[in-house]
């Protein structure tokens, strides 16, 4: 018999306060600090981590990490969530950092991504611990994390990296609370089983100056990347039967424009959404054959984002990856899912990239998203369900009772 460990009263009480806590990426610790003592005060084992990105960001980051450890053989169950929020945009026209609730939804920047999951979280882990003790088997390893929302989710990268609580070596399935009903705009319960991965380009052309009312002298290397990027927008996606098309997005030219003369430098950003089968070799090629295409006399060179650390499994990209439907522990999950919620949750595949990249692709543990519902995450007046947050706080106590504590 499922027994609820959360309601919406708790869900409110929790959530509020971790919005009142103002965290965009790159300014999580008040919030990490929080999380810490609250971790600590619930008599859950919970420590900081701390770590250094020194190649472009110069971040000194913070994450809050634990694992519940029987000491006994059985499941290894992991849990991440993201601390850190976008920045304040404009178009507010509720308090974005009071948490106010109406009609069942908390408006507030982050309340739906992700501060909602994390909660449901706590409030699992906390209701674990409590009814447990040390009568479980196997482990559970959480960790809250910074910088997702930023440029490179720097706070998983570095846990992994570092191999916090032994991560490296796998688990038997990951559940981020990532938003999964707002990300496939589905109703919740949904399971996000899978994303598509990216990465990170410059294509730099280089031409030859002259005076602009002698442009014929010249090669004009922003004319040039125009060129490239029409070009770059006809390479055919590659398609997978589960996250569908590749997708790719030229996000920025840069050039050195002085006056009255042809340019001779021009720089495209691109960011390619991939899918399973594709590499930074992959890539290369076709963006190679695209340049050939269109023809340019400028000389070129492609660039790929550098990865944040030194670690061959690192290779600056994010890892598309898809879990299997019929894996006995999804399976778990789904039947504790219909028993909180009364129906069988849906299945989605997450377009964009997070932290689940990390996990479920570069590590290659089973992930699942599941979150709550709501609207408007990285938009004004964000808000999630407080009763979607109970559930999931309930679906995953329920599921780790049955799953590492024996609980039938």
């Amino acid at each position: 018999m499922t027994r609820n460990i959360a309601d919406i009263k708790a869900a409110e009480e929790l959530l509020r306060k971790l919005v009142a806590i103002q965290s965009p990426y790159f300014h999580e610790e008040e919030v990490m600090d929080f999380v810490l003592d609250w971790l600590q005060a619930a008599g859950l084992p919970a420590q900081l981590h701390t770590f250094y990105e020194g190649r472009e960001t110069h971040f000194h980051g913070r994450n809050v990490h634990g694992c519940l450890d029987s000491g006994k053989p059985g499941p290894v169950i992991y849990l991440n969530g993201h601390l850190d929020t976008v920045r304040l945009c404009e178009g507010w026209t509720r308090p974005p950092y009071e948490g106010v609730v109406e009609d069942g939804k908390m408006y507030g920047v982050g309340a739906l991504d992700m501060k909602g999951g994390d909660a449901a979280i706590l409030l699992a882990l906390q209701a674990f611990a409590r009814d447990f003790g040390s009568d479980f088997c196997g482990k559970i390893i959480y960790h809250f994390v910074s910088d997702e929302e930023g440029p490179f989710g720097l706070g998983t990268v570095f846990l992994i990296a570092d191999d916090i609580d032994g991560i490296r070596s796998g688990a038997d399935l990951a559940i981020i609370a990532e938003p999964s009903a707002a990300f496939a705009s589905g109703g919740h319960p949904c399971f996000c089983l899978g994303a598509r991965g990216g990465y990170n380009f410059t294509v730099t052309l280089h031409g030859t100056s002259a005076h602009a009312a002698l442009p014929e002298l010249g090669v004009n290397a922003v004319t040039e990347a125009a060129k490239v990027m029409l070009e770059l927008e006809k390479i055919e996606p590659a398609v997978d039967e589960k996250l569908g098309p590749a997708a790719l997005c030229v996000i920025d030219l840069k050039t050195r424009p002085s006056a009255c003369s042809v340019p001779d430098w021009a720089q495209i950003e691109v960011f390619e959404h991939t899918v399973r089968g594709e590499s930074v070799e992959t890539i290369r090629a076709q963006v190679e054959e695209a340049i050939r295409r269109a023809d340019i006399r400028s000389s070129w060179e492609i660039a790929f984002r550098q990865p944040p650390v030194d670690d061959e499994r690192f290779d600056g990209g994010f890892v598309p990856y898809v879990t299997d439907e019929e894996n006995p522990y999804i399976l778990s999950l789904e039947a504790s899912a219909e028993a909180v919620c009364g129906r069988k949750p849906s299945h989605a595949y997450n377009q964009s990239i997070g932290d689940f990249n990390s996990v479920g692709g570069l590590l290659g543990i089973p992930t699942v998203l599941l979150g709550p519902s709501g609207e408007r995450f990285h938009s004004a007046d964000e808000y999630v369900e407080l009763q979607d947050v109970a559930d999931v706080a309930n679906i995953l106590y329920d599921f780790l009772a049955k799953t590492n504590g024996g609980r039938k």
